[in-house]
């Protein structure tokens, strides 16, 4: 079972990527294979363009709510059964799936995959048995990329870089939640899922540099553009959030 969803997985993604990043090659004069991943990332990402879009979408929708979900959080908070009953209301009078992000974020995995087994095979080791007999096989791809970037080697400046623009695109998709005070001044604990935000704003920029720092330079810089092509898709679709005000309320 698991043999075929391999093969499946390798007919349908595996062997099209691999085949477009020798397309590519070929074609480009120069045979530059750091420019050649800026093309293969930007057509990438214009065919997973919808579903980024519609993950950035829902996550501007739920900005957009953020202020009644805090007023619910308010009113109830003494009462988490009610506090959830009132919020789920308020996503389905709002007509917003919660967990609508999760959808398209699952559907580019296999992608994601495939683009890691195309650099990890394609570029570390040089295997290219698999591209297609119309195609012309180069025999072997020069992995020098602006002539001094190895990317079938690791490069840990590339895995810093990643990093950095991982952490501006997870801070700009945080959600801002008021700070909340009582009224004799002390603030109010935050809930867990605004712990859970902050703490992987900072978590997943330190994994990306924890994991790219081993991994294929190659498969970093693609990461690294991805990143930073969606957080300018971001920048365009959300803008610039606006801080929310502090709330007040009595805790006695």
């Amino acid at each position: 079972m698991f043999a075929f969803i391999g093969h499946i997985f390798t007919i349908i993604c595996y062997q099209p990527l691999l085949n477009l990043l020798v397309v590519t090659y070929n074609l480009l004069p120069g045979h530059d294979i750091g420019l050649v991943i800026l093309i293969l990332t930007i057509l990438i990402k214009l065919v997973l363009y919808p579903f980024s879009l519609s993950t950035i979408k829902a996550q501007k929708s739920m900005n957009e709510l953020q202020p009644k979900l805090n007023e619910i959080k308010i009113k109830f908070k003494d009462d988490k059964e009610r506090q959830a009953k009132e919020t789920m209301s308020l996503y389905k009078e709002h007509k917003i799936n919660p967990f609508a992000s999760c959808l398209p974020l699952l559907i580019q995995l296999p992608f994601l995959i495939a683009i890691y087994q195309v650099f990890n095979t394609g570029l570390r080791s040089g295997d290219l048995s698999l591209v297609y007999s119309f195609v012309s096989n180069p025999g072997k791809i020069n992995t020098i990329a602006f002539g001094f970037f190895d990317m079938a080697k690791s490069a840990w400046i590339l895995a810093v870089l990643a990093g950095a623009a991982q952490f501006w695109q997870t801070k700009m998709m945080l959600v801002k939640r008021p700070t909340i005070k009582n009224k004799d001044g002390g603030a109010e604990d935050e809930d867990m899922a605004a712990i859970m935000s902050k703490q992987m704003t900072f978590m997943m920029p330190l994994m990306t540099v924890l994991i790219g720092w081993s991994l294929p330079a190659g498969l970093v810089f693609y990461w690294l553009l991805l990143t930073v092509f969606t957080g300018l898709q971001q920048l365009i679709t959300i803008g610039k959030k606006k801080e929310l005000p502090v709330e007040v309320i009595d805790t006695k």
